[in-house]
């Protein structure tokens, strides 16, 4: 089996040796004798549309005809013409009867690409040819029969799609009967300086120029970038060093001006896909980044439970700021030599003075630690008349956890 994909590699011109990529060659090949349907899957620009030709040429249909539609670029209003053909008056400009692939494809392999963008009714008809091999032209009422193999692609998740209705479950799995995922660049390792190389040789011959190079740390910033548009966007970064450098060797500092997003290619994780990067390489940037922000938590604590147990504004208070209450110790009143003191020595009496004593009540019935907080960076804020940078010095505390407070308490 190694040696048919090689071949196959070969014929259409596969460039790459990642397992993934062998294993969904070795799944078209062996579905390709039968007329199952099969629906190929992966983000866009990663070379779905080869994996339909693998399939109709090791089929039995390969003399047949092949078709490769893209259903995102058909109007709504036209697609159901252009799939099951139309007669003559049916629609505003239909001048004649019009055959449609289905019928012209009979016999053959029909590609639909980016079937995720049909609309509801067009999934009714093709369901029903899927099923039957029946189908009705467009202003017509006699069914006709087909005999077509269908292979169907997406950058979509369908089940999302079913979730959401906008894609039927019961075509959804008419289609999915043998599902072949195509790996993302990202995910290909070394295959992607194989695919440079040979993208360098073609603009070469192209351009009458001689071939780009890649240093050996220019070599390992591409196997690290993200792609996010796969083959599609490595092709049009060869090309465009091809024509615009004048220097042939490649270097990091030379593909930061076409990559300039490298820096910002952070680890994420995206809601309903797996993450995309490698948790064991980025572990210590995260680490460090939430070390560092349990550090900015702990110190602006310490500063507010400062404040709380002293009693004392914790940062640089005026110097008239007077306590709220005042402590004194008091001695127990004489008694006879020969009583039992039953009492401690002294008494620890706290005073209050009249006119602060209900204030100081509804505040300790009120005032919790997240006002505390609040108020005491309103008051650095409005002390710096709402500059940050003084205020989360004064504070003891990083900007970013200042500003992250601000947004928190709506603070403006």
């Amino acid at each position: 089996m190694t040696t048919d994909i090689q071949s196959v590699k070969q014929r259409f011109g596969i460039i790459g040796n990642n397992p993934k990529l062998n294993h969904a060659i070795q799944r078209a090949i062996r579905v390709a004798p039968t007329d199952i349907s099969v629906l190929v899957t992966g983000e866009s620009g990663t070379g779905k549309e080869t994996i339909p030709k693998i399939i109709h040429h090791f089929s039995h249909r390969k003399h047949g005809p092949y078709f490769a539609i893209n259903c995102g670029a058909i109007p709504e209003g036209t697609i159901d013409s252009e799939l099951f053909g139309h007669e003559k008056g049916a629609f505003t400009g239909a001048t004649g009867t019009r055959k449609g692939y289905f019928e012209v494809a009979n016999g053959g392999t029909l590609f639909l690409d980016e079937v995720g963008e049909l609309p509801l009714t067009t999934q009714v008809r093709l369901l029903r040819v899927l099923e039957t091999g029946e189908f009705i032209k467009v202003g017509s009422s006699k069914v006709e029969k087909t005999d077509v193999r269908i292979v169907a692609a997406t950058n979509k998740d369908l089940r999302r799609l079913v979730e959401e209705g906008k894609f039927r479950e019961d075509l959804y799995y008419r289609l999915n009967t043998v599902e072949i995922p195509l790996p993302p660049l990202r995910e290909r390792g070394d295959d992607v300086i194989l695919l440079f190389r040979k993208f360098a040789s073609d603009f070469a011959y192209k351009y009458h120029t001689p071939p780009v190079r890649l240093t050996p740390e220019a070599q390992e910033m591409l196997k690290k970038y993200h792609w996010p548009g796969n083959i599609r966007e490595l092709r049009n970064l060869v090309e465009q060093m091809s024509i615009l450098e004048e220097t042939r060797t490649i270097t990091p500092e030379i593909l930061r001006k076409y990559l300039p997003d490298y820096k910002r290619n952070l680890p994420e994780v995206v809601a309903g896909e797996k993450a995309r990067f490698d948790f064991d390489k980025d572990r210590e940037l995260i680490f460090k980044f939430l070390f560092e922000l349990k550090k900015d938590v702990d110190r602006l604590k310490t500063v507010v439970n400062d404040l709380v147990n002293s009693g004392q504004p914790a940062l640089n208070a005026p110097a008239d700021t007077k306590p709220e209450k005042v402590v004194s110790i008091e001695a127990p009143p004489a008694r006879p030599d020969d009583a039992k003191v039953e009492e401690p020595a002294y008494t620890i009496v706290e005073e209050h003075k009249p006119a602060e004593v209900a204030e100081e009540k509804k505040e300790e019935e009120t005032l919790s630690l997240v006002e505390k907080e609040k108020d005491l960076i309103k008051k650095a804020l409005e002390k710096h008349n709402g500059r940050r940078k003084p205020a989360a010095k004064e504070l003891g505390i990083s900007e970013r956890t200042l500003y992250r407070k601000i947004k928190q308490y709506n603070l403006r």
